[in-house]
C-alpha cells in the first residue's frame, strides 16, 4: 500500500508474472514494478499462482480469478484463504503489499488494472475476458494468440505444454484461454511491446492490437525500443510510457 494517502481511495495494480507458465519462474520477477507503482500512489496487488506443469492448467485460471476475487476483503482484514482447488491462494501472502497501510489509505474497487508480463498478458486479458471487475487490462509483452503461439513453437512449446496439448487436442480449452479469440474483451485494455523482443511476440502483439480495434475494442497500443525484460524495467523508457498512459486513464 502506498504511504500519505491518509483518508484516500487509491487505485489498485494486479501484478501477473510471466515466465512462460513454468514453475522456474515466480512472483518476484514484478518485484521491482510493485514498488515503483507503490511509490507512484497505487496499491500494488503482486500475485503468484500455481503454474500448470505442476498443478494443471485449470488451477493456474483458478488461482488468477481468486487473486481478484479476494480484493474486497482484503484490506482491514486478517489474511482470507480463497479455495482454488488442491491448495488455497492465500490473500496477505501470496500477494505483496496487499496489507492495509497504517495511515488508512482504501482500494478503489472501481479503479482496478491488471498488468501482466508475458505468459502473464494472457492470464491477464482472459481475466478480462471472463468479467473480472477492471477498468483497464495491460499485457507487457504478452503472449495474446495461442493457436499462432502453438503453431510457431513460442517459448519451446511453451503453448501445448501449460494447456496440456495441442490444439486440436483440446479446441475448448484454447478457445477459452485465447485472448485473440475471446474478443471482443469489452474491457478497455493497453498493450505494450518492446521493439527487440522476439520477432514472433512482436507480430503477434501488433495483429492483437489491430484485431482488438476492428472488433470494437477501446485499446492503446505501445511499441518502443527495448527487450522482452524492459516492460517491466522501472527504468526503461517503455515503462515510463506505460505508467503515464496508467496515470492517464485511473489517476486524472
Amino acid at each position: 500500500m502506498p504511504t500519505g494517502h491518509a483518508g484516500a481511495s487509491v487505485p489498485v495494480a494486479v501484478l501477473l508474472h510471466g515466465g512462460f507458465w513454468r514453475s522456474n519462474w515466480s512472483a518476484d520477477l514484478m518485484d521491482a514494478i510493485a514498488i515503483d507503482l507503490t511509490a507512484r500512489g497505487y496499491a500494488s496487488w503482486n500475485v503468484e499462482y500455481r503454474r500448470p506443469d505442476r498443478h494443471g492448467w485449470a488451477a493456474t485460471t483458478m488461482d488468477v480469478a481468486a487473486a481478484l476475487a479476494a480484493l474486497p476483503a482484503v484490506v482491514g482484514s486478517e489474511p482470507v484463504a480463497v479455495a482454488t482447488g488442491a491448495e488455497p491462494v492465500v490473500a496477505g501472502s501470496s500477494a505483496r503489499g496487499a496489507e492495509p497501510a497504517a495511515d488508512g489509505c482504501r482500494l478503489d474497487l472501481d479503479r482496478v488494472t491488471v498488468l501482466g508480463h508475458s505468459a502473464g498478458g494472457q492470464l491477464a486479458l482472459r481475466l478480462a475476458a471472463d468479467g473480472g471487475r477492471l477498468a483497464l487490462a495491460v499485457s507487457l509483452a504478452g503472449v495474446l494468440d495461442l493457436v499462432e503461439g502453438e503453431r510457431r513453437g513460442i517459448g519451446t512449446a511453451a503453448v501445448p505444454n501449460a494447456l496440456g496439448g495441442s490444439r486440436e487436442q483440446l479446441p475448448e480449452v484454447y478457445a477459452a484461454a485465447d485472448p485473440l479469440s475471446r474478443l471482443p474483451l469489452r474491457v478497455p485494455q493497453v498493450v505494450v511491446q518492446g521493439a527487440g523482443d522476439d520477432l514472433d511476440l512482436v507480430d503477434v502483439n501488433r495483429r492483437y492490437a489491430v484485431a482488438a480495434r476492428a472488433a470494437g475494442d477501446e485499446i492503446c497500443y505501445l511499441e518502443q525500443p527495448g527487450d522482452h525484460f524492459a516492460v517491466i524495467d522501472p527504468n526503461a523508457e517503455i515503462w515510463h510510457a506505460t505508467v503515464a498512459e496508467l496515470d492517464r486513464r485511473l489517476r486524472s
